[in-house]
């Protein structure tokens, strides 16, 4: 006569056979992204607290080691505010976008290409280490990665309704990224995982702050990734009801803007998610990166999560 299993055990071999399921369903999207390039913007508010970033550095490299070639950039509005406010220097935003003077660019520069980028970098080595998977910090400016030129916008006074041009000061537009290094990183026999900072240069050598959705969104053009990842502290798009709208074409991504359904951080995202699908990106998915692993519920489950742009 058998004897009766013990609970514990029993509920071992459940979350056992739980897992197995979980990886055996996985299956089909690991084959579909299987030496694809995954391009992840990951934001300076979803990174959150110390544990949350070290979580997402090992699903950084749980998607390395079931052979996609992931590649981060992330932000570090947050970071930057704080320092800003510790020297007493009050931010301004214009679309999302941070109004960026002299001072404030080499603020943005010493967060964003030093403590955040070496910090994520770090995670992820450390992450990987069992099975000598590295992180590797770099910024727009290591090699010409990331060729500028000023940005500009346009925004109405709430007055006279006249449209007026703003100056957004040291706040670049990706004219050329050069994948050459990324490449060269991603094709070598050595498991890198590039780690990239938001920060150009102007042909006239002058540094200029990205916002990182469209630095990332250029990165993944220059790539041809085949999914764009923007990891924010938002669900994704929202519409007029408040619901999440789970999937949108290009053309329905374009009238949120003009119809002003988008608005604020929104905006940027949006528009580098279309500038991404009109040059040979598949597909680009806005998710909350406070989410516990949402990027791997993003590419291993059937329904995914976020707001699919197609």
């Amino acid at each position: 006569m058998n004897k009766p299993i013990p609970k514990d055990r029993l509920a071992a071999l459940e979350n056992g056979l739980a897992t197995a399921k979980t990886l055996a369903e996985a299956l089909p999207f690991i084959q579909l992204y299987d030496r694809e390039t995954v391009v992840v913007k990951y934001g300076g508010n979803a990174m959150g607290d110390s544990e949350s970033a070290r979580k997402f550095a090992a699903d950084v490299v749980l998607l390395k080691l079931v052979g996609i070639h992931p590649v981060v950039v992330h932000g570090g509005g947050p970071q930057i505010s704080r320092m800003l406010d510790r020297a007493g220097v009050k931010s301004e935003f214009v679309d999302g976008l941070r109004v960026t003077n002299a001072d404030t660019m080499e603020v943005a520069e010493m967060v964003l290409s030093g403590s955040v980028n070496k910090e994520l970098a770090h995670l992820i080595t450390a992450a990987g280490r069992e099975a000598d998977v590295r992180g590797v910090g770099l910024s727009g400016k290591d090699a010409r990665l990331i060729t500028v030129e000023k940005a500009m916008r346009k925004r109405k006074d709430p007055d006279s309704k006249i449209e007026q041009v703003v100056d957004l000061g040291f706040v670049g537009e990706p004219t050329h990224v050069d994948p050459t290094l990324i490449q060269a990183l991603i094709d070598a026999p050595e498991d890198y995982i590039p780690v990239i900072a938001p920060i150009g240069v102007s042909e006239d050598g002058k540094t200029y702050n990205i916002n990182a959705d469209t630095a990332a969104g250029a990165i993944a053009k220059a790539l041809s990734a085949k999914r764009f990842l923007l990891l924010s502290d938002v669900s994704g798009v929202i519409d007029a009801n408040g619901e999440l709208i789970r999937e949108m074409t290009v053309t329905q991504a374009r009238e949120a803007i003009k119809s002003g359904m988008a608005t604020g951080g929104m905006i940027p995202k949006l528009e580098t998610c279309i500038a991404a699908l009109d040059h040979g990106v598949e597909a680009a998915v806005i998710l909350d990166g406070r989410t516990p692993h949402v990027m791997l519920m993003e590419l291993f489950t059937e329904h995914g999560v976020g707001t699919l742009i197609h």
